[in-house]
């Protein structure tokens, strides 16, 4: 499935292996908590996509690919899967083994790139440019 099935929105893709499924989840929810706190939810997509080169193989394979269908299921995203590392190669360049966020205009160009534990200014950042995307500020933090 390609990326530009997406084109038209903003694109927030995660690419994660599956030791680093939690590595940003502050991101997750503060992404999720304003999306909803400003009515942005449908504003952007997350797309997701999971590093399962490791488990390429027989019965590993079938095994990985049933626990990402059920994730999906529960997270209600999209959860595209990279069996090849094909992220890893040009011209993506991603880390294998940690947590990348990418931002993607409408166009699907690349517009923010980070892999790793996002910091707080890494965050704010992000939602700076996410907010120009969109046309409107986001808050750095959601309103209690």
């Amino acid at each position: 499935m390609a990326l530009s099935r997406w084109r038209g929105k903003p694109v927030i893709l995660f690419y994660e292996d599956r030791h680093s499924t939690t590595l940003n989840s502050p991101l997750k929810e503060a992404l999720f908590s304003r999306g909803k706190e400003l009515g942005l939810l449908e504003a952007a997509r997350v797309v997701a996509v999971a590093n399962l080169e490791s488990f390429d193989f027989f019965p590993a394979r079938g095994i990985a690919l049933s626990h990402v269908r059920g994730e999906e299921k529960k997270w209600g995203i999209p959860i595209l899967v990279d069996l090849k590392g094909t992220l890893g190669k040009a011209p993506w360049n991603l880390p294998g083994k940690t947590s990348s966020v990418l931002l993607l205009d409408g166009n699907g160009m690349l517009v923010y790139r980070y892999s790793g534990r996002m910091d707080a200014e890494a965050q704010k950042m992000f939602f700076q440019t996410l907010g120009s995307l969109l046309g409107r500020d986001i808050p750095q933090e959601a309103n209690p």
